[in-house]
């Protein structure tokens, strides 16, 4: 089993209006990002190490951070909606994961073994 590595920093982010267009992060996250000011960040589903998505990471004037070309791939493939609850963790050196809470404030779990679960099912019937 793989270790998971120290986090550095951790937010809540509840997405509101389109849950596919860019989303501005916290400006606690940007500041401590700040001196290094990362393009690209590399996101994981929290349970999965293997499956991750460049997010390109732009600022405005400001400062202010946001996830822009990439995110919405991530979105698609995890269906995200508004209302939708995200848990990042930060690493270090561009990697984060995301923890997706629904509307029912349930974790959502992309890498389950359900499959596995119903077909011993169907032979218990026979």
């Amino acid at each position: 089993m793989d270790v998971e590595p120290d986090v550095l920093f951790e937010f809540v982010h509840v997405l509101k209006g389109d849950p596919r267009g860019i989303q501005r992060l916290p400006d606690s996250f940007a500041e401590y990002v700040g001196g290094v000011r990362p393009r690209k960040m590399h996101l994981r589903e929290h349970s999965c190490g293997y499956c991750r998505w460049i997010v390109d990471a732009i600022y405005d004037a400001r400062g202010k951070m946001y996830l822009n070309i990439g995110w919405e791939k991530f979105a698609r493939h995890h269906s995200l909606e508004a209302g939708f609850i995200l848990v990042f963790s930060y690493f270090g050196n561009r990697d984060m994961s995301v923890k997706v809470f629904d509307e029912r404030r349930c974790r959502r779990d992309y890498h389950g073994d359900r499959d596995s679960h119903d077909d011993s099912t169907d032979e218990e019937d026979d």
